[in-house]
């Protein structure tokens, strides 16, 4: 079900896209892909393996404290066979990590896969804070649609005061119960807070935190850049780029690599600031597009060269 279900969700959603468009309308979008400035393209392509290999080395700071220091250019091959992998199957990326660093580092399954965990962690908070920042930048645009959608200020926090009041009973059900899924959860939620607060024992913590700062900045640039390859979103402002961002990086982790619903919900957004659905899909698209085939030519190649160069193992 894990693996079908995203992937027959992604299908669902291209067929979507295709059933909602005219003739027009898609000969249109084919048109701003084909003409895309490739100079933007590959500069986003250029800041994402930038990232990719910030990410690697900052994965060596959660391993020092364990005793393992592997090396970066196997770290940037196993990442990247990683994101690769998960365009098939979510989620396995993770595991496939933890796998080939046991295999060509020495380390323990365990020990890889705890380290993963808390990088995900410190990524979650970390977006979570962009959202904050994409809404506040953006508090009136953004209240202003959802009025036109009948869900005004008054039935938003209404909504989030329920949300938040379930939050606080589950938490105090999680405390008291006694039974063996809350008791696995409390695991699993401690588990979580000391991969966190080992962040701050570790030697070059505050390495480890400029890298998190440079991995998220340049997730956000190689989004900002391609606004340059369509002529009706070269004049969006950051914060409006932002809230599409944020948008793009929820479809990411709902189908294999946002297959289908990425476009969609990045020109759902920009279509708040007034982007026309053809400009919004086509940017959408040309982002989806550009990155995949990022992912895919080098995840491939990585497949190869990680047992070529490690042939000892």
């Amino acid at each position: 079900m894990k693996i079908v279900l995203p992937i027959a969700l992604g299908v669902f959603l291209v067929w979507y896209s295709y059933y909602n468009t005219s003739a027009e309308e898609r000969l249109q979008i084919i048109k701003y892909i084909k003409e895309a400035d490739l100079f933007w393209v590959g500069l986003s392509i250029f800041i994402g393996i930038l990232s990719h290999i910030s990410r690697a080395v900052r994965w060596n700071y959660l391993l020092e404290p364990l005793g393992y220091s592997p090396k970066v250019s196997n770290n940037i091959l196993i990442i990247l066979m990683a994101y690769f992998a998960n365009l098939g199957i979510p989620r396995s990326g993770e595991v496939l990590r933890a796998t080939a660093l046991a295999t060509y580092e020495d380390v323990p399954f365990e020990k890889g896969f705890g380290t993963i965990v808390t990088e995900r962690v410190v990524d979650l908070i970390v977006l979570l804070l962009i959202i904050l920042i994409a809404l506040f930048s953006q508090t009136e645009v953004i209240l202003n649609f959802l009025n036109e959608k009948g869900l005004g200020l008054t039935n938003t926090l209404i909504f989030l005061g329920v949300g938040f009041i379930g939050l606080l009973f589950i938490l105090v059900f999680l405390k008291r119960s006694s039974s063996r899924l809350a008791i696995r959860i409390r695991d699993f939620i401690k588990g979580l807070l000391d991969g966190i607060l080992s962040i701050f024992k570790m030697k070059y913590k505050w390495a480890f935190l400029l890298h998190t700062i440079f991995i998220w900045s340049a997730y956000v640039l190689m989004f900002w850049v391609i606004k340059f390859t369509v002529p009706e979103t070269i004049s969006l402002s950051f914060g409006q780029l932002l809230v599409a961002f944020v948008a793009g990086a929820f479809a990411m982790s709902t189908t294999n690599g946002g297959i289908g619903l990425y476009p969609i919900a990045v020109s759902k957004s920009l279509a708040i600031f007034g982007v026309s659905a053809v400009a919004g899909n086509s940017f959408g698209w040309i982002m989806w597009i550009s990155q995949t085939l990022m992912v895919v030519l080098f995840g491939a190649i990585s497949f190869l060269i990680l047992p070529l160069l490690n042939r000892n193992k």
